[in-house]
């Protein structure tokens, strides 16, 4: 296999400008990029879930794919292309019954669970704020002139949140912690 990467420095973006895959160059604050790089902030948070949970949990392996998942999405941001999508009703539904199969081992939500419950969940629960901010900023890309988003990529974020917090909820249940559930004023 050649090497993908040769050298890691290239000049290229020191006037404030980097290139998109297809080539065109486009300012390192334009909205793109700032979904693009919002993206692999979560992608590395989420490595900071892995890095505190059990390699072998089923957490671990559905986290990984994430990360392939985030990688690929990336790809996909960089190419503002239209005719290259990675993202798939596949990719959401793998999301869809991850997340099912864990909620049904917890118990129901009778209150509102504050972040916390361990380092991994708490990492867990950072990871999905995250997610919330790269849905927010996509959702924008969106609807700025004629950008181009794939649908199923707004769609993969919604639910990859939905599971981040599923997943921190099972985390605790797995590392046999205690969720902090949130007390309202007047009841702490």
């Amino acid at each position: 296999m050649a090497n993908r990467l040769t050298r890691i420095y290239t000049r290229g973006g020191d006037q404030g400008k980097t290139s998109l895959a297809t080539g065109a160059r486009v300012p390192k604050n334009h909205i793109r990029i700032e979904t693009i790089g919002t993206v692999d902030e979560l992608n590395s948070l989420i490595g900071v879930t892995l890095a505190n949970t059990d390699e072998k949990s089923t957490v671990s392996e559905t986290l990984l794919n994430v990360q392939h998942h985030l990688f690929d999405l990336g790809g996909e941001l960089a190419m503002d292309d239209a005719s290259y999508t990675v993202i798939d009703q596949s990719t959401v539904k793998y999301l869809e019954e991850q997340l099912d199969q864990w909620n049904e081992l917890l118990p129901p939500l009778k209150e509102f669970i504050l972040p916390g419950g361990g380092p991994a969940a708490s990492y867990c629960h950072l990871a999905r704020s995250v997610c919330r901010r790269a849905e927010r900023i996509m959702t924008s890309l969106c609807q700025e002139e004629d950008q181009f988003v794939n649908p199923e990529s707004v769609a993969y974020l919604n639910r990859l949140s939905d599971l981040l917090f599923v997943a921190s909820r099972y985390i605790v249940l797995q590392q046999g912690g205690e969720e902090v559930l949130w007390k309202p004023k007047g009841k702490r």
